[in-house]
């Protein structure tokens, strides 16, 4: 099982995401590094481990606001540029084609998360989409969000799926193995990627011992609660 930390960057700098209140996200605050510039993230994840993936979040470009987008943009283009062996997967809050056109130039992995399609004609829109995305379906604290297609059709997924439990990130207090389990249930073939939620070596073994493929996380790798050793054994 592969683990893949994250990073959420909200006008320029890496925030501490938690419980999906966007709102109130606050500068990281991590035992890995003081500071809290997504390169000097970057350096201290890859000192950690040497990850093979790594999950950014632009939150202004999912939250739609207008500062420092660009920045962002650059941001990610440059921790591509400085780690080219390192595959980026980039959720830009993508909900049509001129969005997907302009993010598919940076040649990342995309993310499309079912929170940003009011129905399922408009995520099957998106015509230039190549087989290299990864679907994330969205629960929010109120609960699953996009069109109820994505949720019971398995047709209309990538072949790597997010199940994203947004309640459970950066609360440090466990898992949704209930959602994960009835994903599991229906995703025979489908490589099911787990966020939100994990706190240490246990819960990747959990994970593991159930057939998800990969896990998301940050609040454990920041607060030091997985070591080096532990994630190597996880891989195995």
């Amino acid at each position: 099982m592969k683990v893949i930390p994250v990073i959420d960057v909200l006008n320029g700098g890496v925030v501490h995401a938690k419980k999906g209140d966007r709102a109130a996200y606050q500068a990281i605050h991590s035992q890995l590094t003081p500071s809290s510039q997504p390169l000097d993230i970057v350096a201290a994840l890859l000192e950690l481990y040497p990850f093979q993936q790594l999950y950014i979040a632009d939150l202004n470009a999912i939250q739609k606001l207008d500062a420092s987008h660009e920045n962002n943009y650059n941001v990610i283009a440059s921790i591509k540029e400085l780690y080219p062996a390192l595959e980026l997967w980039v959720d830009a809050g993508i909900s049509n084609n001129v969005e997907l056109n302009l993010w598919q130039k940076l040649g990342t992995r995309l993310i499309i998360g079912s929170e940003n399609f009011i129905n399922i004609s408009d995520y099957s829109s998106l015509s230039t989409l190549d087989k290299n995305y990864i679907l994330s379906l969205d629960f929010m604290p109120l609960g699953y969000q996009g069109p109820a297609e994505l949720l019971t059709k398995t047709e209309y997924w990538s072949q790597d799926v997010i199940v994203m439990s947004l309640s459970n990130v950066g609360a440090n207090n466990g898992m949704n193995i209930d959602l994960l389990q009835k994903t599991m249930a229906r995703a025979k073939g489908f490589n099911i990627i787990a966020a939100g939620g994990i706190r240490n070596v246990d819960d990747l073994v959990i994970l593991k011992e159930m057939g998800i493929s990969a896990a998301l996380l940050a609040t454990a790798l920041h607060q030091k609660q997985i070591s080096t050793e532990q994630l190597e054994s996880i891989k195995q």
